[in-house]
């Protein structure tokens, strides 16, 4: 069975043929899709392969987790790979599996405890500089703000010490260029370029000092070997390690960046996770794991934020086996659409679906991985650093946030930058003033 099979059974979808990239004319493409067709739709796209867009959390699941082995990263993965390398991001088959099972143990919760004392001193970075524009008088563009600290935050925990001197002198950190450029194009392309050649100094410096002590991400991947034993190479060590920062940085600063702009404009949920702050993290000294852990309704109101404004707003896939979605047939090269942005605002799925409302993910009638929800993904891909980023924001959320009160500069709603990440159109501007 192919795609230009005349007997194989597929979804209703439109006659014409769908134009379909990572932009918001895609975005409301698939909703009028959504809205005329239902949640399984299949379409032509211009060059003639067949595509599916899938809405069906059910289907979504499938695809994801049970029957992942069947499907590869599918159209738009080449300009993540143009900025990524082969990374665990972009890469498939037995290089994914690989890179996966090697990269893990660095992400687990003991090592990510140790890394706490890092987000503590990225926090009060801010609350000092916060402190100095309540002094002066100054509003916050609070988008520049969580992109300098999910920034620094990823970039120490990866390098350590040899990201002192970069993160010391403003304009020195090489890795600057992320925060301020959100395109995604061939000049963002030709500086990765440069950084990966002080990286690839990087790790042979480190090499050549192997019996030196480091706790940092970047220590980790050099020790790490595979199944044979093996290394990565340091072209490998290089994609990972762009990888790491890209994603770290971009996850995280996205989503405080929306959680700011919401909790500015609903003044009782604000309320809620300060007093929640004031009982698990009163002082800088109280910052730890189990405190941050213990932040119920804070993790809470991150997740909320995430269904509004998943990080990834579309994923793809390519079949490379046969499939079945629902009762239909999935021949071998169909590309398949998966938004958690639609899904997730899907009234059907989600009552009142534009709402802010933390308590959403206080239900205990649903079983947590049942729900219609993946703003990280889902199954073997699932984000690795996924706790890393609710550690990092909840301490954040938790320090700041009783001792800053934060009041929208313009009320206006920010829009949509729906590129490969999603962000708001423009930056947020809050008046801050202390508690």
């Amino acid at each position: 069975m192919t795609a230009t099979s005349a007997d194989f059974s597929r979804p209703p979808g439109p006659q014409e043929a769908v134009s379909l990239g990572i932009d918001p004319e895609t975005l409301a493409t698939l909703r009028g899709l959504r809205d005329t067709y239902g949640d399984l739709v299949s379409m032509q796209r211009p060059n003639g392969r067949l595509a599916y867009f899938v809405n069906d959390p059910v289907e979504v699941r499938k695809i994801l987790v049970k029957r992942h082995t069947r499907y590869n990263k599918g159209p738009g993965f080449e300009r993540v790979k143009m900025l990524l390398g082969n990374g665990l991001i972009v890469s498939d088959g037995d290089t994914w599996r690989r890179s996966r099972t090697m990269i893990q143990p660095a992400f687990s919760r003991q090592k990510v405890h140790d890394l706490t004392d890092i987000m503590l001193e990225c926090a009060r970075t801010l609350e000092r500089r916060w402190s100095a524009a309540v002094a002066a008088g100054e509003t916050i563009n609070i988008t520049e703000e969580t992109n300098r600290f999910a920034l620094d935050l990823i970039v120490i925990s990866t390098f350590g010490d040899d990201a002192a001197p970069w993160i010391a002198t403003e304009g020195n950190n090489p890795f600057e260029f992320l925060s301020r450029d959100s395109a995604r194009d061939l000049t963002v392309v030709m500086r990765v370029r440069e950084v990966r050649r002080l990286l690839l100094e990087l790790i042979q410096a480190r090499r050549s000092r192997a019996g030196q002590q480091h706790f940092d991400f970047m220590s980790m991947y050099l020790a790490a070997r595979d199944k044979s034993g093996q290394p990565f190479s340091d072209e490998e060590l290089l994609d990972e390690l762009i990888t790491l920062v890209v994603a770290g940085f971009e996850t995280s600063a996205n989503t405080l960046n929306w959680a700011w702009y919401l909790l500015s404009s609903h003044p009782e949920i604000e309320q809620a996770v300060i007093d929640e702050a004031g009982e698990f993290l009163p002082d800088a000294a109280a910052v730890n794991h189990d405190n941050a852990g213990a932040m119920v309704y804070t993790q809470q109101v991150l997740e909320e934020t995430l269904r509004l404004y998943p990080p990834v707003w579309l994923f793809t896939r390519r079949s490379h086996s046969e499939d079945e979605i629902a009762d239909f047939d999935v021949p071998v090269g169909t590309d398949i659409y998966l938004s958690p942005y639609l899904l997730h605002r899907t009234d059907r799925y989600w009552p009142n679906p534009d709402t802010f409302d933390p308590s959403r993910f206080a239900l205990d009638d649903q079983p947590k991985k049942e729900r219609p929800y993946f703003p990280f993904s889902l199954g073997p891909r699932r984000c690795l650093g996924e706790y890393f980023s609710f550690l990092e924001m909840k301490i954040h959320l938790g320090l700041l946030l009783p001792r800053f009160r934060m009041s929208l500069a313009d009320p206006g709603d920010p829009g949509l930058e729906l590129g490969i990440n999603l962000r708001s159109a423009r930056d947020i501007m809050l008046q801050p003033s202390h508690r």
